[in-house]
């Protein structure tokens, strides 16, 4: 039997307990009993019930599923849940407080429980409110909606319905995967392996372990104008962040920046994403020796960091003076908020690790729109209205408007950003983006120049492009220095092998990178997307 990954029980009692308690879940899945193993696991010592939950549940866990949405009593949602088999919803719309437009009764009726001791919890979301409730007796159960916003809920509902949200893992499985992601976000050696382990069973990443020493003594001569960047950081605020960035979309770094070259010879780094003394994401143009020190000796995030080496023709179609024109003025901008998912989504369905779909990621920036108003406004509604054609409408009336158009929520996110677009506090550039648009303006995307939007490149995308030294025997002298295994790429930093699948392999066409898929773990790439 498979052993549990991340939690060592403390004997070999406690590894046959935990084992044979695993055998029980799996037995049971079929028959209906008076109780389920898994829901009597907290009665269980820790060194028990942990690795079992472990083994069951992870971080993907905490998405909700959307099982279906409820709007008049013609039209049921009907699913299957994780401990009620057999389910429907319905809304009864009322006016029992006066008000001009009226509330709702949502109906709920669950049956068929594959044990007596489960429950099922769930969200159930407008663009316009989401809550929350959980049930674990068989009957029907009704939520309250006292009082619609107005009318555009009021039409939002009785045409699209209340859209349902199953949390599969259940109560006791949604608190395990809490216990999960946790980790990937603490700046601690729990939270590096928690990392390290959610990409290896996610994206399948081998990170196999480099020989010392693992910063390379480097010679800056070697370095060149538009010579890449791909940074992997694994603990910490960013390192969780960028597992999550690197699960959705394939990219094996979460992080890059550009290395500059001015006219006495002097190497800089231009990076979007650097923090400034304020504490704000922003552009900035640093030398080498702070950029590098900074690396070495401040981030605290483990970062891993390869050099990509620009091959010998594309520098030499490299405009450098049109490279730093642009990075000038750039210099200082706010980091891209306003693109940042929009890289990642191009497709209704193809984008979306399940059980993440558009309706969830509705829900979710409903929630964040209540919650962080101003960063809500920072991270989509500006780049919705974009694809709108619309100013200063919030979500519930970006997604109103999509709808009344005939479109859908999920269609809106696909559309294209446009390397052109404004916004009110300036051009718009993730870091990935940033280095793009800069070989943009200095030539290397020419002749399509104009029919790419290097706004919709992930890292992964960038990485892919052949622009890179394709010859080993170019590589600096130090490339690689002191490992016997050979890369296609000069890793100077990190305990750990960087991988970069498909790395120097793409040609630049038009419109690249607008139509991709991008599902784990395989993120399979049709060609000409």
């Amino acid at each position: 039997m498979e052993s549990f990954p991340s939690t060592k029980p403390s004997s070999s009692y406690s590894i046959f307990v935990a084992q044979f308690f695993l055998f029980l879940v799996c037995a049971t899945q079929a028959i209906k009993t008076p109780f389920h193993p898994r829901d009597v696991l907290p009665l269980l010592p820790k060194e028990v019930s942990w690795p079992v939950l472990d083994y069951l549940n992870g971080a993907v866990d905490l998405l909700p599923t959307f099982v279906g949405a409820a709007s008049s009593p013609e039209n049921t949602a009907v699913w299957k849940g994780a401990c009620f088999y057999e389910n429907e919803a319905w809304m009864e719309f009322h006016n029992k407080t006066g008000s001009q437009f009226g509330g709702g009764t949502l109906h709920l009726k669950i049956s068929k429980a594959h044990s007596w001791t489960c429950m099922d919890l769930y969200l159930f979301a407008t663009p316009y409110r989401v809550t929350w409730d959980y049930y674990f007796v068989s009957r029907e159960h009704t939520l309250e909606f006292e009082e619609w916003e107005g009318r555009a809920e009021y039409e939002y509902v009785k045409n699209k319905g209340v859209s349902i949200f199953l949390m599969q893992a259940g109560m006791l499985g949604t608190l395990s995967a809490l216990w999960d992601v946790f980790p990937l976000f603490t700046n601690t050696k729990w939270g590096e392996n928690s990392n390290l382990a959610f990409l290896k069973k996610h994206m399948g990443a081998n990170f196999e372990a480099r020989p010392l020493p693992w910063v390379t003594n480097i010679t800056v001569d070697e370095i060149h104008s538009g010579d890449f960047l791909a940074i992997s950081k694994i603990r910490g605020r960013w390192g969780g962040f960028e597992t999550l960035e690197k699960w959705v979309s394939g990219a094996y770094a979460g992080h890059s920046a550009v290395c500059l070259r001015d006219s006495e010879g002097k190497l800089w780094v231009g990076e979007s994403g650097h923090e400034n003394e304020e504490g704000e994401d922003v552009v900035a143009i640093l030398p080498w020796e702070e950029w590098w020190e900074f690396e070495l000796n401040e981030d605290d995030s483990n970062p891993h960091i390869a050099l990509l080496p620009l091959r010998p023709e594309i520098r030499a179609k490299f405009n450098e003076t049109a490279a730093w024109e642009y990075a000038l003025s750039m210099d200082g901008q706010p980091y891209g908020y306003h693109n940042l998912i929009f890289s990642w989504i191009d497709t209704i369905n193809g984008n979306f690790p399940p059980p993440l779909d558009a309706h969830l990621v509705a829900s979710v920036m409903t929630i964040w729109s209540q919650m962080q108003p101003t960063y809500a406004a920072n991270m989509w509604n500006e780049a919705l209205n974009k694809r709108l054609g619309t100013e200063g409408l919030d979500l519930p009336a970006i997604i109103v408007e999509s709808e009344k158009r005939g479109s859908s929520f999920g269609d809106l996110l696909t559309i294209p950003e446009q390397d052109d677009w404004l916004y009110s506090d300036g051009k718009s550039t993730s870091c990935v983006a940033f280095i793009l648009e800069m070989y943009k303006e200095a030539g290397l995307f020419d002749p399509y120049s104009s029919d790419i939007q290097v706004t919709e490149f992930t890292i992964k995308d960038a990485y892919s492009l052949n622009f890179f030294e394709n010859n080993a025997s170019r590589l600096p002298s130090w490339c690689n220095d002191g490992d016997d295994v050979k890369m296609p790429f000069c890793q100077i930093k990190g305990q750990y092998r960087m991988e970069l699948p498909e790395y120097n392999t793409m040609a630049p066409y038009p419109h690249m990178n607008e139509r991709c898929p991008s599902l784990p773990p395989d993120y399979f790439r049709p060609q000409d997307c």
